[in-house]
């Protein structure tokens, strides 16, 4: 073990239950999110659901909600694409109805938009000699 190295000390469920609420209270967290943070914590595999529910009872995990702001962060901070938000909610654990829904809050109008946005900016910057030039190279950035 390196000297900079944490030593992670098992909880006990009550003690998970306290960090993640306080986690939760800071900032949106999936029900896999939590699992993941308990089995790292080394709470006891039959408690880990006991303290989710809970968690869930209080309002301090929302799945539904967590994959709203999920899918609006993406697409209006770091401006991801459809099948790269899918694919991050499906590995956070999320159900594909609820996936579904928040994706269908925040597609089509935007997509569109967003890629006519990237697509004149770059006919602004893209060095070409003829129109045919410019046609294909705006085709092959937007469909990377």
């Amino acid at each position: 073990m390196q000297p900079t190295e944490k030593v992670k000390r098992a909880k006990t469920a009550q003690q998970a239950l306290e960090s993640l609420m306080r986690l939760c209270a800071r900032a949106e967290r999936s029900s896999g999110d939590a699992m993941r943070l308990m089995a790292s914590w080394q709470v006891p595999p039959q408690e880990r659901e006991g303290v989710l529910q809970r968690l869930k009872a209080d309002k301090f995990i929302d799945d539904r909600r967590y994959a709203e702001a999920f899918v609006r962060e993406k697409i209006n901070l770091s401006a991801w694409g459809r099948y790269k938000i899918l694919a991050a909610l499906r590995r956070k654990g999320i159900a594909e109805s609820i996936v579904n829904e928040a994706m269908n809050l925040y597609e089509r109008n935007d997509t569109a938009d967003r890629l006519s946005e990237r697509l004149e900016h770059k006919a602004r910057t893209v060095k070409y000699d003829t129109p045919y030039q410019l046609r294909t190279k705006l085709l092959r950035h937007g469909v990377s």
